[in-house]
């Protein structure tokens, strides 16, 4: 278990991407604190089967476009776990329509959620890594954040934003031995991703040279591995979770 002893925060973590994240990091050896906003029934399940695998979690609510939520957030999960060695920014949504289109709010719910909330989360996270004088922040960022995509302004703004931040707050926190990375995952099957049409999943699948979908599990063991030891020399990074589309433009 490369992930012995360690413990570990992951937001939107009860459903999706979020849980096969927060599932896998226990099944390395993490305890995890599953931050939820909407659905505490699922985040209470996942906390149960963490539970049952001999680890300890904790399902606790977080608004993640609120300061004072993220606050009492992470100040309860550093309570419960007794510090944080890693921290997941997963939480996301997305407003789809064409540029010409897009209303105000559709533009800042998305932004607010996808990026000013890893802003925050990350600010509070770091003052604790680096009195720590060791963590690991993994953004859950996304291949349109580097290629765009049409329908998508908000969203693929709100990801590249996280890329950038992510290499900025990497420098900024390297001499207190805390390292910051981002995954960008491609198609990923999710429930954000089952509303594309027939035609839509196989255009995607022609951009896609591996010539499958995503799992969760692909991006959770990413997160795996940023947060373990094993990546102690890496930061700064953007890993790309893509079956390499990213390479067919």
């Amino acid at each position: 278990m490369i992930l012995a002893g360690k413990k570990a925060v992951v937001t939107g973590a009860d459903r999706g991407i979020g849980k096969a994240i927060a599932i896998e990091l226990a099944k390395n050896g993490a305890d995890v604190v599953l931050g939820y906003r909407s659905k505490e029934e699922a985040a209470k399940e996942v906390e149960k089967n963490i539970v049952e695998m001999g680890f300890n979690a904790k399902a606790i609510y977080v608004d993640v476009s609120d300061s004072n939520s993220i606050s009492n957030f992470i100040s309860s999960a550093n309570d419960f776990l007794e510090r944080i060695d890693v921290f997941v920014n997963n939480a996301g949504i997305t407003k789809d329509n064409l540029l010409a289109r897009m209303s105000e709010d559709e533009w800042d719910s998305v932004l607010n959620i996808n990026l000013k909330s890893v802003f925050l989360t990350t600010k509070a996270t770091a003052k604790i890594m680096t009195k720590q004088k060791s963590g690991s922040i993994i953004q859950i960022a996304s291949i349109v954040g580097e290629t765009g995509n049409i329908g998508q302004a908000n969203y693929t703004a709100s990801k590249a934003g996280v890329i950038g931040f992510t290499k900025t707050a990497a420098l900024e926190v390297a001499r207190k031995n805390v390292r910051v990375n981002a995954i960008a995952p491609g198609f990923i099957e999710t429930e954000m991703t089952k509303v594309l049409g027939e035609e839509q999943k196989k255009k995607l699948m022609d951009k896609i040279p591996l010539k499958r979908n995503g799992k969760p599990e692909d991006v959770a063991n990413a997160v795996v591995f940023l947060a373990s030891d094993l990546s102690l020399y890496i930061t700064g990074q953007v890993i790309n979770v893509d079956g390499g589309m990213v390479m067919q433009g």
